[in-house]
């Protein structure tokens, strides 16, 4: 019986933010494929090469983050609060580094393999530029977003391990998006 009721709880804890990932998801898309995304994509060769790299991860960042944050809850290491933890500190700065660092590092490695290649692609300093704006801003609304929930789904009594993987791959598929729509508006504007 005690399997039972577990296997309930994690449906029942999952099952709303699912549903929200489903409607993040969607507004993703919608992001995507309207005309200013569009004629970002166009105005600068190579985007459409990173982005699925560039959502994908976000996930893996910041699920780390999640799990570190969930596991520290758990054992009692972390405090369900936003106060000065070396433990949580050292975690989000971690993260916010790899986070800001695999957006450069995926901004060169796409016009690198475009340039092999020999197809078109904006200059490099275009595409690291978008990929490094974007990258900061996805970087602190996750981290601040992700903190957020888990502390809050925590002290509400749920479970942050069923929830971590779709809140950080929604919040990185919706901020992604749209924090990338930003950094080409202004890469429009500057370059």
């Amino acid at each position: 019986m005690e399997g039972r009721q577990t296997a309930w709880r994690i449906y029942h804890e999952s099952l709303p933010i699912l549903v929200v990932s489903l409607v993040g998801g969607i507004f993703a898309g919608s992001v995507l494929g309207s005309e200013g995304m569009t004629a970002g994509f166009e105005r600068f060769p190579g985007m459409l090469l990173l982005l699925p790299a560039f959502l994908a991860t976000r996930g893996n960042v910041y699920g780390a983050l999640g799990a570190r944050i969930s596991s520290g809850l758990h054992q009692g290491m972390i405090d369900p609060e936003f106060s000065w933890d070396r433990r949580l500190v050292n975690a989000v700065v971690a993260s916010f580094i790899n986070g800001i660092g695999v957006s450069v590092f995926i901004g060169v490695l796409s016009w690198g393999i475009l340039q092999i290649l020999g197809r078109e692609s904006a200059r490099l300093v275009e595409l690291v530029s978008i990929m490094l704006v974007s990258g900061v801003l996805t970087s602190t609304t996750l981290i601040f977003g992700l903190l957020g929930l888990v502390f809050v789904s925590y002290e509400h009594g749920l479970d942050p391990d069923n929830l971590i993987g779709p809140i950080v791959t929604t919040l990185g598929d919706v901020f992604g998006v749209v924090f990338l729509f930003i950094a080409l508006t202004i890469a429009e504007v500057i370059f």
